[in-house]
């Protein structure tokens, strides 16, 4: 049997006993399938599936037996085995149970890959934003989630460069499939080959397994490449013909192996900089058929309070406690040029929380003036509007693209917001003979 489904293409770990069995499962917990005799010298298998689905509720198990009535598999079936097997074996028979059982895991893994994605990570429809600058990014960002073209993200560190990525590959057909995503500048250059290709066991010292890689495990999904900049220029070649083959041929190996993957690259690099100093020319053109650049959040003032408002309304939500924003470390925020980004005022509004258990809390500039960068003084954003830039202003400008937003609907200006919908109507009113 070993020897017939490893033949097969799967890997195999045998037991000649219940006691072997647990040791198995426990030094490899993520088994698909098991296949369990019924009789045996010590235990029986009924015994020995109920303590692997203890173990691991996912794992399926074919029950095998040499007295194959009616009413042990039925007894079998009862207890949780998903199918059963007579000696002497069928091959047949057990090629087409076991290649089964593979696509319903298979089929669930992918499903849960996609409730974790929807769950974790907002698609395009989700991204909070009020400022044109980010409508702009967004909307391209839409038109390239419906292509398969590879597409370049550039920004600062800390835009949610990541996020976009993830929220492009949410959007797009390859929704249910796997986003892998890899710190080109944090492997060591000896290792990124064999992480993005795979590795033969035996290829290298060290090289004691076969492992598939990147493209391989991220087939019928996205891979994302961070820190493009920082990939060495001879990986860049090879990249570049995977890219245009659509194979990747492991390190060791003398087969190619077809994968199926979409490219979303990003970097902090400037584009000058990227493409005269660190990208081949070529590779730049393969990777970066729509660039999409990501405004720093003091270019997009508007953005501010919306964003600052929704990670508390988070935060809050997450601690069981009420917690609001006061004005005055509003108008803190909108003073701050934000070195970090979107990036370094989520993590001011968790540290304010952090410090406090009040509840209701309510922070204040007090709480974040000692958690502000010293080394980079606070700056007004320039040219963003005609008008200065005062709070009030800015509340303006937020309602006014959140209503554009939204179509005019004023609840889901609200909710764009983080704001209630008479809060909402109280603006409105408020600022009525404004320019609103």
């Amino acid at each position: 049997m070993q020897e017939f489904l490893q033949g097969e293409g799967y890997a195999v770990s045998v037991a000649m006993s219940s006691v072997e069995a647990a040791a198995v499962h426990e030094r490899n917990p993520d088994i698909a399938v098991a296949i369990v005799d019924l009789i045996m010298p010590v235990g029986n298998g009924l015994t020995v599936m109920e303590d692997l689905q203890r173990r691991n509720p996912d794992v399926a198990v074919i029950i095998m037996t040499g007295y194959g009535t009616i009413e042990t598999a039925v007894e079998a079936v009862k207890r949780g085995a998903e199918d059963y097997i007579t000696k002497p074996f069928d091959r047949d028979a057990i090629r087409k149970k076991v290649a089964r059982l593979m696509e319903v895991l298979e089929l669930r893994e992918r499903v849960t890959q996609l409730e974790s994605n929807l769950e974790r990570y907002p698609s395009l429809e989700n991204v909070l934003f009020v400022s044109a600058p980010m409508q702009r990014v967004v909307e391209r960002a839409r038109v390239a989630a419906g292509s398969e073209a590879s597409v370049l993200l550039l920004g600062d560190t800390g835009t949610g460069k990541e996020m976009l990525a993830r929220a492009i590959h949410a959007s797009s057909p390859r929704a249910g499939g796997p986003f892998v995503a890899i710190n080109c500048g944090a492997l060591p250059r000896d290792l990124i080959e064999s992480e993005l290709f795979g590795v033969r066991r035996g290829a290298y010292t060290g090289a004691y397994a076969d492992a598939p890689g990147i493209f391989v495990a991220a087939t019928g999904g996205t891979v994302f490449l961070d820190e493009i900049g920082e990939m060495p220029k001879e990986v860049q070649v090879k990249l570049l013909r995977v890219l245009q083959e659509r194979e990747v041929r492991p390190l060791g190996s003398t087969r190619s192996t077809k994968v199926d993957v979409r490219i979303v690259a990003a970097t902090n690099r400037t584009l000058a900089a990227l493409r005269s100093d660190f990208l081949r020319e070529d590779f730049y053109y393969r990777v970066a058929t729509v660039l999409i650049e990501i405004p720093p959040l003091r270019a997009r003032p508007e953005d501010v309070l919306v964003l600052a408002q929704h990670f508390v309304t988070r935060i809050a939500h997450r601690c069981g406690r009420q917690i609001s924003l006061a004005r005055s470390a509003a108008e803190l925020l909108l003073e701050y040029s934000f070195p970090g980004n979107v990036r370094e005022l989520e993590n001011l509004m968790e540290s304010a929380a952090a410090v406090s258990v009040d509840n209701p809390q309510a922070i204040t500039d007090r709480d974040l003036k000692p958690l502000l960068a010293e080394t980079l003084p606070p700056q007004l954003p320039t040219a963003v509007t005609e008008h200065p830039l005062t709070l009030e202003r800015l509340e303006q400008v937020a309602i006014q693209q959140a209503l554009r937003l939204s179509d005019g609907n004023r609840t889901k200006a609200a909710s764009l917001l983080g704001i209630s919908r008479d809060t909402l109507h109280r603006k409105l009113r408020q600022y009525k003979d404004s320019t609103l």
